[in-house]
């Protein structure tokens, strides 16, 4: 471990903050500590609760910490753990059988939609629900609703009085039908400790310690409920990193992380930055990123320190439109599958799921396996049920050794699952069958991760461990390219990470685009897709949405500056149409690229030909035209544009206009005296 990392394992119990930038060794950090705590004696595992906000990740926690020999820790969802004790308090708390837990809200949102007149197609019901879901977890009740959402200048679906009635209608239904949603377990497990000091002393009892990973997306109601398990108390170690806050619209605030030195003044806090995960190239590309950050912070500014070999800078690509894009990195996915990549180390990743659809149609036609993160879950797929099936009857035929004298836990689950569930040595064709084929290994390689930890694991083991991971929502890593919206991509990281669609419209999304603070979640969006590459990053986008159809896009308002001048992506946004050749350079001939050759109309090691009484006469010109407007001199003219003309000397507006940076604007202002500069003998 660096000295940063051991500083926070080795902290003594009490109030911690970790602010740990992508790739710092995080978890790694975390699971370590909670290891020596235990393993000092300064806390036993029962009495420990480490809390995330993913099945996935706590699944991770869990498995870490059995590496460490934690046993008996307690690492779940805030969900999970409020689930639990929930059920457990509820007979004293309120009595009788706990009330179900609803599957699903679409179904009585509707109802309630129906009764206050407001819409009740499916993309209403789903705004709806998510509006119910921001108010309850930002702890506003409907009859707040109005006011708050006036107050915070929500987008609300429909009129705010109108969603504040279906809001309270859905309350009124479900507690009718002796029902719970998600959020009303954290809100009605923080209101039992609250008000039931027996329930309190009870849980306090139990739990001295408690871990919270990712603090930067936690909720006024996570917080709520935080501060109920915690009491009087200051054991708590906290983690994360204000840079990757991309849940705000669901009620998560970075502001519990910033403010925790100040609620715990004796705290100890650790600013991890040394990056562990991307190359240099990628993490400065990150770093310039977020730099560009409005309103950041002093909290949020961590400059990540690349601790990787050196690695090839990031790459950009423009298309001409998203089937041409859709291909061409399927092309590329390709070659690197070919020159050994494994598809699983390879994701796409997007800003709306929509888009998945162009590259699940050209990887298919490539004949290159992929998953779609988000959608059917790994232990729900029927060749995972048969082989659960399969393995789960071999256990014992195995400890009664009806299996023969093979004890090696990796040849008995690939055989069982040859045998019993059609695993093949060689995988089949068709991209159907491949799919279930990359399943069926990856049940394989759970058993290499564990008879790695655990060499005497036999298949009842095996099974449990499955079974554990089913639970917990833990699925083992399967051998395909994986697509995934940037949301669902945070915690992950790949060796090669496409960036695709980076057009402004669609990253920043349109709805943003006049809300400064939606614009940053924006850009921190970006920068967790960034800091998802280990060595290899291509950030494209494309023109437009389909060949022939819609007016020019222009690329991401956050590439600025990450893309270099020397690149053939890089131009002036909206300077080239669609399909439209490239400038060529008028010395040479060879197309230009990069905006200040664009402008000059030759490459930078071209000889130039300006007129340098002319470009005097010009500066001058400008200067006092800046200083009779008031107005910085570039604003005028940029140095690029005046030495364009000192090389060119246009001699009538037709010429004048042609050259980039003389719009028509610029032409009718000062077109008449720079055309009288030109002609001046000198």
């Amino acid at each position: 471990m660096d000295p940063e990392q051991q500083e926070a394992v080795t902290a003594p119990r009490g109030p911690v903050c970790v602010l740990a930038g992508a790739g710092t060794g995080k978890t790694r950090t975390i699971t370590r500590r909670i290891a020596h705590l235990v393993g000092q004696g300064h806390v036993a595992p029962g009495q420990v609760l480490a809390v995330t906000f993913t099945a996935r990740a706590a699944g991770e926690l869990r498995t870490r910490l059995r590496a460490l020999d934690a046993h008996g820790v307690q690492a779940r969802t805030f969900h999970a753990a409020a689930l639990r004790q929930l059920r457990y308090f509820w007979p004293r708390v309120v009595g009788g059988q706990p009330w179900q837990l609803l599957d699903g809200k679409l179904r009585l949102v509707g109802q309630a939609a129906a009764r206050a007149r407001a819409g009740t197609d499916a993309d209403a019901l789903r705004d709806l629900a998510s509006e119910i879901e921001w108010a309850k977890s930002s702890l506003v009740a409907p009859s707040q609703y109005a006011a708050e959402a006036a107050r915070r200048r929500r987008d609300t679906p429909g009129s705010a009085d109108q969603v504040a009635a279906v809001y309270a209608g859905y309350e009124e239904l479900k507690n009718a039908a002796e029902l719970l949603d998600f959020d009303d377990l954290l809100l009605h497990t923080a209101v039992a400790l609250e008000e039931h000091a027996g329930v309190a002393d009870e849980f306090r009892s139990r739990y001295r310690c408690f871990v919270v990973d990712e603090y930067q997306d936690v909720t006024p109601l996570q917080q709520r409920l935080l501060d109920a398990w915690l009491g009087e108390r200051d054991d708590l170690t906290v983690v994360g990193d204000a840079n990757q806050t991309i849940y705000t619209f669901a009620g998560a605030s970075p502001r519990y992380l910033l403010e925790f030195p100040r609620r715990f003044p004796d705290a100890t806090v650790v600013r991890l930055q040394r990056d562990y995960r991307s190359t240099p190239q990628i993490v400065s590309s990150a770093n310039q990123l977020i730099s560009a950050a409005r309103n950041r912070p002093a909290g949020s500014r961590l400059q990540l320190v690349g601790q990787l070999p050196p690695g090839p800078d990031p790459d950009f690509a423009e298309h001409d439109d998203e089937p041409a894009e859709a291909h061409a990195v399927a092309g590329r996915i390709t070659r690197l599958v070919a020159e050994g990549t494994p598809p699983s180390e390879i994701a796409v990743l997007f800003r709306i799921n929509a888009q998945s659809e162009a590259y699940e149609q050209a990887l298919t036609e490539a004949g290159i396996p992929y998953q779609v993160r988000g959608g059917e879950r790994f232990f729900d797929r029927p060749e995972i049920r048969r082989a659960m099936i399969a393995l789960r009857s071999a256990a014992p035929e195995q400890r009664a050794g009806e299996d023969g004298p093979e004890t090696d836990l990796v040849a008995i689950t690939r055989a069982v699952l040859a045998a019993r569930a059609g695993l093949t040595d060689e995988p089949p064709a068709g991209a159907a069958a491949r799919a279930a084929w990359e399943s069926l290994l990856a049940l394989v390689g759970v058993a290499e991760e564990l008879a790695a930890v655990e060499p005497a694991a036999d298949l009842a083991r095996l099974v449990q461990e499955l079974d554990t991971r089913a639970d917990g929502s833990h699925p083992p890593v399967v051998q395909g390219v994986t697509l995934a919206s940037l949301h669902a991509a945070k915690g992950l990281e790949w060796d090669v990470v496409f960036l695709v669609g980076l057009a402004d419209g669609t990253l920043p999304i349109q709805h943003a685009d006049n809300d400064e603070v939606a614009i940053e979640e924006e850009r921190r969006l970006l920068y967790v897709g960034i800091t998802r590459a280990r060595r290899v990053l291509t950030m494209s986008w494309s023109l437009t949405r389909a060949p022939g159809r819609g007016r020019p896009r222009r690329r991401s308002r956050f590439l600025h500056g990450l893309v270099p001048d020397s690149h053939p992506a890089s131009r002036v946004a909206g300077e080239r149409r669609p399909g439209a050749p490239r400038p060529r350079c008028r010395v040479c001939g060879t197309p230009l690229f990069g905006s200040a050759a664009t402008k000059l109309l030759r490459c930078s090691d071209c000889p130039s030909d300006v007129d340098l009484e002319l470009l005097d006469r010009l500066k001058r010109w400008r200067a006092d035209t800046a200083k009779q407007q008031d107005v910085p001199a570039y604003v005028v003219l940029t140095d690029a544009t005046l030495t364009a003309i000192a090389e060119q000397r246009p001699s009538d507006p037709a010429s004048l206009v042609g050259i980039p940076g003389i719009g028509a604007a610029k032409l009718d202002r000062y077109g008449d005296a720079v055309l009288a500069l030109v002609s001046e003998d000198g």
